[in-house]
């Protein structure tokens, strides 16, 4: 299979893909060469970024913090939620300290946050 060699070569069918993605849509029919086009160069794409800008998995701080975030909680009422005291909350959640594994099983099971993430796996 081709390969992208070079971030210009990245540039060029990132452009190309922007084109195609405009040219297409939910109606255009699988055997159209720009959506054929389009499914190749995403391909070759994703194995280049896959590659040159990998994607890290969230720490369980950075989790943590999204999940205190999106639900407008306190630190105090997390805390509560997690059956933990507030000081060893403030340490987890700033990546001072990690969870015993019955806080992790605790932090997994109520905040939905896969294991990996928590074990830092």
């Amino acid at each position: 299979m081709a390969q992208i060699k070079d971030e210009k070569q990245y540039k060029a069918m990132m452009a190309r893909i922007a084109q195609l993605f405009f040219e297409t849509d939910e109606n255009t029919p699988a055997d159209d060469p720009r959506l054929q086009e389009l499914d190749l160069l995403s391909a070759l794409v994703e194995e280049y970024e896959k590659e040159h800008y990998p994607i890290e998995a969230p720490t369980l701080s950075e989790t943590m913090n999204s999940r205190l975030s999106e639900n407008k909680w306190t630190q105090k009422e997390l805390a509560s939620i997690l059956g933990m005291t507030a000081p060893r909350l403030s340490a987890i959640l700033s990546g001072k300290a990690n969870p015993t594994y019955e806080q992790a099983r605790t932090i997994s099971t109520r905040l939905n946050i896969d294991p990996a993430i928590v074990l830092a796996l």
